[in-house]
C-alpha cells in the first residue's frame, strides 16, 4: 500500500508513471507488485543515485531521471507507481573516482542493475562503455565524459507471474542420476528435428524433439552450460569471435536473452520458465552452470558495465595497491565472496533460480575462489555455512568444480558434506588407462569404487563424485581418441590457448582418417570410456554429443565458436555409438549395483560367504588389498548384488545379481579364467567392448572357464539370481 509521497516532485509523464514515492529496501532490484515498481539498489559508498527510464531499445538517452532520496543499510530506493513490466531502465552513480583507492564512480556511464531479472541485448563495443579515456597515457587513472548509454542494453522490468501448471521438482537422488551436460545452441542450432525458428533457443530444448532425444538415451538431469545473461569480450568481437560458452556473466538473475525465441523485453524469462516446466513433465531436472566468482567488468582496463561503477570496493577483491584486482580466475577480477553484500547478492540469486525459475541445482564454476576467505582457501567460509544452514538452497544438488587458478586452488576431495564434486581425478585416471599409460591399480580401484580416498573420511558417499571423461572444456570424446595434440588455430591465438596435456591418443593417426583399422579402433574405445563411466561408482556425467561421435576437429577450447565448430551435426551422428550409449544408460538404471549409496566394505559378508567386491588377475587369482600397488593393465573385479545394504520405498531390501566385469587395457588379447562356481554358476556376456551392442542373452560361460578378452577392451558378465527381489 502506497502510504507517503516523496518529499520531492519530479516531472512525471503520466502514460507511464502517475506517483513517485519512498518504496522499501528490500527485495532488491526491480520488483512488480501490480500497481507499479520497486526499485532497489546497494552501494556503500555512492554519494548519488539515479533511476533512468527509457522508451524503447532505440532510445539512446532516458526520458525520465529520477534521484533516489531513500537510503538504508545502504540500499537506495524509490517506488514507481503504474510502471509495468517491460519498463526498460538503467542507474547512473556518482561518487568518488578514484581508482588508485579503489573508487571507479562515473555518472556518465549507465550501470546494469545487479538484480535485473532481463536484460535488453547485448553490449555494443565502444570506447565510451569504459570508465576512462580509452587511449589517454594516463590509462585508467584518466575519466571519461563521454555517455555509455547508446551502447549498452537496458535492465527491464518482468512480470512475475507465471502458470507452472502444478509443477513439481523431479528430485532424483544423486544415485540415480545421469547427469547429461549441455550447451543451449550447440545442442539444437543444427537439429533438424526442431522447427527453424526455435533452433538454439530454450524452447528448441523444450521441444517435443529435444524431450524424446533426451529420454530415449535415459539421462535424468540436463546441466545446462551458463545461462545467466553474459558478455562478449571486446578483443572476441573485434576478432570475428564471440564468449559462446558464457563464463563471463554480467546478470545473476536474467537468463541470456541470445538464447530466446521470442524477444528481448522480458519475454526470455517466460522461455525460459516454460523450458524448465517441460522437462520436468519429462521427469528430468534442470542444473545450472553457474558462474559466481567473477563479472564481466574484467580488470583495472576492463569496462564500466554495473559492479565496477556501482561500488568497485563493496564487489570486488582488490590488491594491496586498490587500483588492481585479485584474479584467481584468469579473468581479471575476482567477486569477494567474503563481503556481506556479495554474499547476499549470490545467495538471493540461487533462491531466485529456485524459487522463481524451478531449477533443481548448481554446478558452481571454478568454486574454490568463493571458499577463498583471505586468500588461502577455506572450506569452512561464510559461503558454505550460508548455504548449509539456508533452508532452500541446501536442499538441491550442489556440484563444485573444485579448483581455481590461484595458489591452492585445487581442491578435489575438499568440499563439505552436501556437495557432490567434479572429479578430475577419475577424468585423468581413466584417460591414462585407456591410452595405455602405466596406472597403479590402487587409483584405478579407488577411481571405479566412487574415490573413497577422497570423500569417505568426511562422512560423504560414493555419490559425492561426479565421474566424467569429457566435459566442455577439453576434446570431445571422438577427438580424445583421434589427437595427440589440440588444434586451435580458428581461436586466433596461435595455437596457445587451451590445455597442452589432455592424456589423449589418437590410435596411430592424428585427426581424420580413411584407415578401417584404426577407425575400429577408435570405436572401441569410445565405448571403453563409456562402458568404463557407466559401471564405475558415482555418478556418471556424459557430454552431450559424445554419444553420437561429435568431434571439434581437435580444438578443445571451443569457448569462442559459436559457429558449426561447436555446433552438433546431427546429419552426421553416430548412430551405432549412439544405440551403444542408450543401452548401456539404460543397463546402468536397471541394475543397482552399479549405483550403490554406500562404500563398498571389501570384507566376507557371512550370510552369502562372498565380499561385496573382490579384484582379481587374469589367471583366476584375488589380488589382495596389500597389494593393489602393482602396475595394472588387465583385471577383473567381482560385485555381488546380494547386499547392496539399500531399500526400496517401502523398506524392502533391494538386490541385483552378480556380475564379473574384465578390463584389459593392454594392446594384445588377454587369457582370462572366470571366477570358481562360489561366485556364480552361470555367466552371460551381456557387455563385449569389442561388439558395438550390448546382448543381454550372450554366450554363457561356466565357472572356471578361460576366455579371451580382446585388446584394449571391457566385458562384463551377468550371473542371474532366481527370485532374488532384484529391482
Amino acid at each position: 500500500m502506497i502510504t507517503e509521497k516523496n518529499s520531492t516532485t519530479y516531472p512525471v509523464p503520466g502514460s507511464v508513471v502517475s506517483g513517485i514515492y519512498p518504496g522499501k529496501a528490500f527485495p532488491l532490484g526491480a520488483t512488480y507488485d501490480g500497481q507499479g515498481v520497486n526499485f532497489s539498489i546497494y552501494s556503500e559508498q555512492a554519494e548519488e543515485i539515479e533511476l533512468c527510464l527509457f522508451e524503447n531499445l532505440d532510445s539512446e538517452t532516458e526520458f525520465l531521471k529520477i534521484k533516489l532520496k531513500e537510503r538504508e543499510h545502504h540500499i537506495w530506493h524509490v517506488y514507481l507507481a503504474d510502471v509495468k513490466p517491460g519498463q526498460l531502465y538503467g542507474y547512473r552513480v556518482n561518487g568518488v573516482y578514484d581508482p588508485q583507492n579503489g573508487y571507479r564512480f562515473n555518472p556518465h556511464k549507465l550501470l546494469f542493475d545487479p538484480y535485473a531479472k532481463a536484460i535488453s541485448g547485448i553490449i555494443e563495443w565502444h570506447d565510451a562503455v569504459f570508465g576512462y579515456k580509452v587511449g589517454d597515457p594516463f590509462l585508467d587513472l584518466s575519466f571519461s565524459a563521454a555517455n555509455s548509454a547508446p551502447y549498452v542494453p537496458r535492465s527491464v522490468v518482468i512480470d512475475p507471474y507465471f502458470d507452472w501448471e502444478n509443477d513439481e521438482a523431479p528430485k532424483i537422488p544423486y544415485d540415480q542420476s545421469i547427469i547429461y551436460e549441455v550447451h543451449v545452441k550447440e545442442f539444437t542450432k543444427l537439429n533438424p528435428d526442431i522447427p527453424e525458428e526455435l533452433r538454439g533457443t530454450y524452447a528448441g530444448l523444450a521441444h517435443p524433439a529435444t524431450i524424446d532425444y533426451l529420454k530415449k538415451l535415459g539421462i535424468t538431469a540436463v546441466e545446462l552450460m551458463p545461462v545467466h545473461h553474459f558478455v562478449a569480450d571486446r578483443h572476441l568481437v573485434e576478432a570475428g569471435l564471440t564468449n559462446f560458452w558464457g563464463y563471463n556473466t554480467i546478470g545473476f538473475f536474467a537468463p541470456d536473452v541470445r538464447y530466446s525465441a521470442s524477444g528481448v523485453k522480458g519475454e526470455q524469462v517466460t522461455e525460459f520458465k516454460n523450458m524448465v516446466k517441460e522437462l520436468h513433465k519429462a521427469g528430468i531436472e534442470v542444473i545450472l552452470d553457474v558462474v559466481y566468482n567473477h563479472t564481466a567488468e574484467g580488470n583495472h582496463m576492463g569496462p564500466t558495465l554495473s559492479f565496477k561503477g556501482i561500488d568497485n570496493e563493496a564487489y570486488y577483491r582488490l590488491t594491496e595497491d586498490k587500483r588492481y584486482y585479485m584474479d584467481y580466475t584468469g579473468t581479471g577480477n575476482t567477486l569477494n565472496a567474503y563481503l556481506p553484500g556479495v554474499l547476499r547478492l549470490i545467495m538471493d540469486s540461487l533462491r531466485y533460480w529456485i524459487i522463481e525459475m524451478h531449477v533443481d541445482g548448481f554446478r558452481f564454476d571454478l568454486a574454490a575462489t568463493l571458499a577463498r576467505e583471505l586468500h588461502d582457501v577455506n572450506r569452512l567460509s561464510a559461503f558454505f555455512e550460508i548455504i548449509y544452514q539456508d533452508p532452500v538452497i541446501s536442499q538441491v544438488k550442489l556440484i563444485a568444480e573444485p579448483w581455481d587458478i590461484g595458489e591452492g586452488g585445487y581442491q578435489v576431495g575438499k568440499f563439505p558434506p552436501g556437495w557432490a564434486e567434479w572429479n578430475g581425478k577419475y577424468r585423468d585416471c581413466m584417460r591414462d588407462y585407456w591410452r595405455g599409460a602405466e596406472s597403479m591399480l590402487t587409483e584405478f580401484a579407488e577411481r571405479f569404487t566412487g574415490s573413497a580416498d577422497l570423500y569417505k573420511s568426511d562422512y560423504r558417499f560414493p555419490t559425492a563424485s561426479i565421474n566424467f571423461i569429457t566435459a566442455h572444456d577439453g576434446f570431445t570424446l571422438n577427438d580424445l581418441v583421434s589427437y595427440n595434440e589440440k588444434h586451435n588455430h580458428e581461436n586466433k591465438e596461435e595455437n596457445r590457448d587451451g590445455e597442452d596435456y589432455n592424456r589423449s591418443w589418437n590410435c596411430g593417426v592424428e585427426g581424420h582418417t580413411d584407415d578401417e583399422g584404426i577407425n575400429n579402433l577408435r570405436a572401441q574405445q569410445k565405448r571403453n570410456f563409456l562402458t568404463t563411466l557407466m559401471l564405475s561408482q558415482g555418478v556418471p556425467m556424459l557430454r552431450s554429443g559424445d554419444e553420437i561421435s561429435q568431434t571439434k576437429n581437435g580444438n578443445n577450447n571451443t569457448y569462442c565458436q559459436d559457429n558449426e565448430i561447436s555446433w552438433i551435426n546431427w546429419q552426421k551422428a553416430d548412430t551405432s555409438l549412439l544405440h551403444f550409449a542408450r543401452q548401456l544408460i539404460h543397463w546402468r538404471k536397471n541394475h543397482p549395483v552399479f549405483c550403490r549409496r554406500r562404500w563398498f566394505k571389501g570384507r566376507l559378508i557371512k550370510e552369502i560367504n562372498l565380499k561385496d567386491i573382490e579384484w582379481f588377475s587374469p589367471d583366476g587369482k584375488e589380488i589382495l588389498q596389500n597389494s593393489h600397488e602393482a602396475f595394472a593393465k588387465s583385471l577383473a573385479i567381482f560385485l555381488t548384488g546380494q547386499d547392496l545394504g539399500m531399500t526400496g520405498p517401502k523398506g524392502e531390501k533391494i538386490m541385483d545379481d552378480n556380475f564379473y566385469m574384465i578390463f584389459n587395457g593392454d594392446a594384445a588379447p588377454v587369457q582370462f579364467k572366470l571366477p570358481q562356481a562360489k561366485y556364480g554358476e552361470t555367466w552371460v556376456e551381456v557387455i563385449n567392448t569389442t561388439k558395438d551392442k550390448i546382448t543381454p542373452e550372450g554366450t554363457i560361460y561356466k565357472p572356471d572357464e578361460t576366455i579371451t578378452a580382446g585388446a584394449r577392451s571391457v566385458i562384463l558378465f551377468q550371473n542371474p539370481k532366481k527370485n532374488n527381489e532384484s529391482t
